[in-house]
């Protein structure tokens, strides 16, 4: 293939793939949104009325979760296809850009190889992890926040120490307190920790300190 056909193969070729990430992209905000009506439709519900029991937020909880599992899966397709969009820009807009032949790799024998084979690049569990260190840890923490502002608000009794709070976390005589009490505390230990590590450990595409002279593209 000549020089000038090459250029325009992969010009197209780019803005397709550019194409195909703004529609995962979008695919993305769309359960951020779900999750954030869901959220507030719930909240609106427990505060206007008092019989509403304070458990209804666990739905709540239940159901970020599926669509923090949801984006979480499209954000793995998202991320493959960003991968390759990154490795035009770095391997074949940047030469052209700078002039000269700045290859740092066999990148059109891996390019072709996952056209043939595509991969996930990132794990599930990743892919969670960064989902929820973008946007979710927030959904549930206030989710967390609203459900004992609930318990102290529209409690039978009053709450006058840990042992009268403890009491109020049981719905009935059907769920105990201990129960209420170990999937809340469980549920916050269990975002917090997964937010905190993924933001020591896991390096995003965009630093706020200058370019990695050792980043992996």
């Amino acid at each position: 293939m000549s020089g000038t056909s090459y250029v325009t193969a992969m010009s197209h070729f780019y803005r397709g793939e550019i194409g195909r990430i703004m529609a995962w992209r979008a695919r993305l905000d769309n359960t951020t949104n779900w999750a954030i009506t869901t959220t507030s439709t719930i909240f609106t519900v427990a505060f206007s009325l008092r019989e509403v029991p304070h458990i209804i937020f666990l739905f709540d909880v239940a159901i970020v979760s599926i669509m923090l599992w949801i984006e979480s899966r499209r954000y793995r397709f998202y991320d493959a296809f960003r991968a390759r969009v990154r490795m035009l820009e770095a391997h074949f807009l940047v030469p052209i850009v700078m002039q000269s032949d700045l290859h740092q790799s066999d990148w059109r024998k891996l390019l072709s190889e996952d056209l043939m084979i595509p991969c996930f690049k990132i794990s599930a569990f990743e892919a969670v992890g960064r989902r929820l260190k973008r946007n979710y840890v927030f959904i549930f923490i206030i989710t967390l926040l609203a459900w004992v502002t609930k318990i102290f608000l529209h409690t039978r009794q009053p709450i006058n120490g840990w042992h009268s709070f403890y009491a109020a976390l049981a719905v009935g005589d059907s769920i105990p307190s201990w129960l209420v009490a170990s999937f809340f505390f469980s549920t916050f230990a269990s975002v917090l920790g997964i937010t905190v590590w993924f933001a020591m450990k896991s390096s995003s595409e965009f630093t706020d300190l200058g370019p990695r002279p050792l980043w992996k593209i």
